[in-house]
């Protein structure tokens, strides 16, 4: 594993975006999209179907998307994490302190939720209250899973040890890692 001050060794085609949900996956893999100009592919597009059911096509999907030549998408969902990990150049982890996370899924939900946001396939985020007895709400979800991410990229940093693994604990550091490693490999 890498700080944020890693090298590249070239520039990267295929980069998967690690964190807890919340911290700011979706917003970095875009935004490294845009820079590389390769495309970025929102995993929970193909994961949420009509009334947040999981779409049937989602393994094949993916698998679909994995086999182009570049792309940038979040790590999640363990039916392909592996499968993700596998085809990545690059692994980037976000990795922030719980506090950082939980005000940023926290402003996101409200934000969505009361201003109606559609999301994928039409999913609009679910009624405030459900957080007191929906186990799996956004929020909920986020502090209760927030030491698995961990987890998984250690076990990830042993099973593909020659996959370049960078951890941010802070955007600040996103962003300085950004403009020294990216910024001068997308010219």
């Amino acid at each position: 594993m890498f700080g944020p001050d890693a090298a590249l060794p070239h520039r990267p085609a295929r980069i998967v975006v690690a964190g807890t949900s919340g911290s700011g996956k979706t917003t970095l893999a875009a935004r490294i999209g845009a820079l590389l100009d390769i495309e970025h592919v929102e995993i929970d597009s193909l994961f949420h179907g009509p009334n947040w059911t999981p779409r049937a096509t989602f393994e094949s999907d993916v698998e679909e998307f994995i086999a182009r030549p570049s792309w940038v998408t979040e790590w999640q969902y363990s039916l392909v994490r592996d499968r993700l990990a596998d085809r990545a150049e690059l692994f980037l982890w976000l990795d922030l302190p719980r506090r950082t996370v939980m005000w940023q899924v926290i402003v996101r939900t409200l934000r969505r939720r009361f201003g109606r946001t559609v999301l994928w396939n039409g999913n609009i985020e679910p009624p405030l209250h459900r957080i007191f007895f929906d186990r799996d709400h956004i929020v909920r979800w986020a502090w209760n899973t927030y030491r698995s991410t961990t987890e998984r990229v250690e076990r990830l940093s042993v099973r593909c040890p020659e996959l370049t693994i960078v951890r941010f604990h802070s955007h600040r550091d996103v962003d300085a890692w950004i403009a020294h490693q990216l910024i001068p490999q997308a010219r």
